[in-house]
């Protein structure tokens, strides 16, 4: 993810469909642990882990890219709510601290420690944390859009917990979150702060079709996000139609 002119671009999304962005458990005692688990393995038979021939096409594989490309996603998210909530009469409060945390619960959340590969928004403390190791290996694998939709969905989860939103079912605020991502991506590249190249979209659109739960998976049963094609319609909803398909307004 680089900067030019003031814009931050989103490079192509070559593998988003090896890394399947099944979700977690959700808002347990202040906890949501709301996004990805683990990059599933290529059916190949390649290893999991990212090398040569799992790195994404424009070849950014350093810390330093992915620490960098991590700061302008949360910047960028800050930015987008702090916009929204002004133009609205409100002051935004951002999310208190992102953390990035290494071992099982070196991190914890209302006393939950919190697990390995896995992202997640704490409402208890205020704050985002993240498996570094199993996020650097996503962001090598998929590549830095991969780290735009996670920190837009983990900061929307901030925003519905400033706002009082709280539904009777998991898949209920999963899905909103997803939309609001959607929302903060769409709106960010129309007003030229972040820019997407040829293809992103169309390559975004397959890899959003290979997440979400197991189809037999109960609606209501707790931590459900929703299916693949669920996700994929929310995300899009928001991306096209910006905040009016979220049910904030």
């Amino acid at each position: 993810m680089g900067e030019s002119a003031g814009r931050r671009r989103l490079g192509p999304l070559a593998g988003l469909l090896v890394a399947a962005v099944v979700a977690a458990g959700c808002m347990g005692g202040g906890l949501d642990q709301g996004e990805p688990q683990q990059p599933a393995p290529r059916q190949s038979g390649r290893p999991a882990s990212p090398g040569a021939e799992t790195t994404r096409a424009d070849g950014t594989t350093s810390v330093a890219e992915f620490k960098q490309d991590f700061q302008d996603a949360v910047a960028g998210a800050e930015q987008y709510w702090t916009a929204q909530f002004r133009a609205s009469g409100d002051q935004f409060r951002p999310i208190r601290r992102v953390v990035p945390y290494t071992r099982a619960g070196e991190v914890s959340c209302g006393g939950q420690g919190l697990p390995r590969n896995n992202a997640v928004y704490c409402s208890a403390g205020d704050f985002i944390a993240y498996d570094v190791n199993w996020s650097v290996s996503a962001f090598r694998q998929i590549g830095d859009a991969f780290l735009f939709y996670l920190l837009g969905h983990e900061y929307a989860h901030g925003v519905q917990t400033r706002l009082g939103i709280r539904y009777n079912f998991t898949i209920q605020q999963e899905l909103q979150a997803d939309c609001m991502a959607g929302a903060y991506l769409g709106d960010s590249v129309r007003s030229g702060t972040l820019k997407l190249e040829d293809g992103d979209l169309d390559e975004f659109r397959e890899g959003l079709l290979a997440v979400g739960d197991d189809p037999d998976q109960p609606w209501f049963a707790e931590g459900a996000h929703g299916t693949a094609e669920q996700r994929s319609e929310k995300f899009f909803a928001g991306y096209e139609q910006s905040l009016d398909a979220c049910g904030l307004r």
